[in-house]
């Protein structure tokens, strides 16, 4: 019986092994099963869409279109818990010989869609759109023709129209400035639109345009600046990149001198009243901005949800809030100045004024004032 006993209860504690063995191995099972959810779920909650640009030799910190670039790839990246180099990235070109390897790098490192800010890369970027049908493109400022790249353009002419109004109902010298990067199609819009806005208020008006032929030599846009204010210029307008921070420092230099002179740099493509700040004065009238990070957000959220606007050009302007006049400088930006800008939108808006783009449409556009 004892003996009975005995083979009763170890029969017993083997089942009590085997069952708390199988609970065991159904935990694991379970916990598996629970990371694995888990997993999936931060994998689904992430994207694993690469964004990276390739600037021209205006840098990443030209202060302008390059620079509003950057800070709209950033910010979708930032939203999308990505790192620079972790998801996106840039690549600053020094040359004109640096395009094509820096868009061909961000190409093997597979990056789904890339960059080029400036029309100088369209001839580069429309090779490589050739070479890597694969790998999706962008271009800003340009246009060109590939199944696989989009052309993201601006109505620079509208908002240089504005600044125009600006700057005609600002002077005291009837006296007015343009200063250009590199004369081409595109900132002929600038200057045609400047000019369009500026004579709308006052057909007397003088508008002085000189054109330095380079985006980065701020040297050459003081010395412009320099022989402008000098005539009795008293707005400049610049739609030159870097070379536009020598029209700012050359105004603040005479602003320094004599800091009762009244006058005044419109800048370009993204505000930049703070370039303007002279102590307790600030030259920058006000800025025509330019959008581009608007833009450039717009185009990778098409890409990554699988709509990317390929062999498209799209063109944002003041009716998709991608092209504006800068408030920020409100002793400049008088009352009745913003009531001025805000009535030539309108007529802009609605149809009433057709702003001019070229030369030709100015000359027409001028003569029918």
């Amino acid at each position: 019986m004892k003996k009975n006993t005995l083979l009763l209860l170890a029969l017993l504690l083997s089942v009590g092994i085997i069952l708390a063995a199988c609970g065991g191995a159904t935990n694991e099972e379970n916990k598996e099963e629970d990371n694995g959810d888990s997993a999936s779920q931060t994998e689904e909650g992430s994207t694993e869409y690469k964004v990276a640009m390739v600037t021209d030799e205006g840098g990443v910190d030209d202060k302008s279109f390059n620079q509003s670039a950057w800070e709209g790839i950033k910010a979708w990246g930032e939203t999308n818990g990505l790192s620079k180099g972790e998801g996106f990235d840039y690549a600053q070109s020094n040359a004109t010989a640096d395009y094509m390897p820096n868009i061909a790098r961000f190409v093997r490192d597979e990056y789904d869609l890339v960059f080029g800010i400036g029309f100088k890369l369209k001839e580069d970027l429309q090779t490589s759109a050739g070479q890597y049908p694969d790998t999706n493109f962008a271009i800003v400022d340009e246009v060109v023709d590939a199944p696989n790249a989009a052309s993201i353009t601006f109505k620079e002419h509208q908002g240089s129209f504005l600044a125009g109004v600006a700057a005609a109902m600002k002077t005291k010298t009837e006296k007015l400035g343009f200063v250009g990067g590199i004369k081409s199609p595109l900132i002929s819009k600038f200057e045609a639109g400047f000019i369009a806005g500026a004579k709308s208020v006052n057909p007397d008006i003088e508008v002085e345009v000189i054109y330095a032929e380079s985006f980065t030599d701020p040297a050459k846009g003081k010395i412009i600046a320099t022989t402008m204010y000098d005539n009795g210029v008293d707005v400049i307008y610049h739609a030159s990149g870097g070379t536009g921070n020598g029209v700012f420092n050359q105004a603040k230099d005479i602003k320094q001198n004599d800091p009762e002179r009244e006058i005044w740099v419109i800048g370009v493509d993204r505000d930049q009243y703070e370039e303007g700040q002279i102590g307790e004065n600030n030259i920058t009238l006000t800025s025509m901005v330019k959008r581009v990070d608007v833009a450039v957000q717009d185009v990778i959220n098409r890409g990554m949800n699988g709509e990317f606007p390929a062999g498209e050009i799209i063109e944002y302007g003041i009716e998709e809030n991608a092209i504006s006049i800068a408030e920020t400088n409100a002793e400049a930006m008088t009352e009745d100045i913003i009531a001025g800008v805000q009535e030539w939108e309108e007529k802009i808006l609605n149809g009433d004024v057709v702003v001019p783009q070229t030369e030709e449409e100015l000359e027409s556009f001028v003569d029918s004032l």
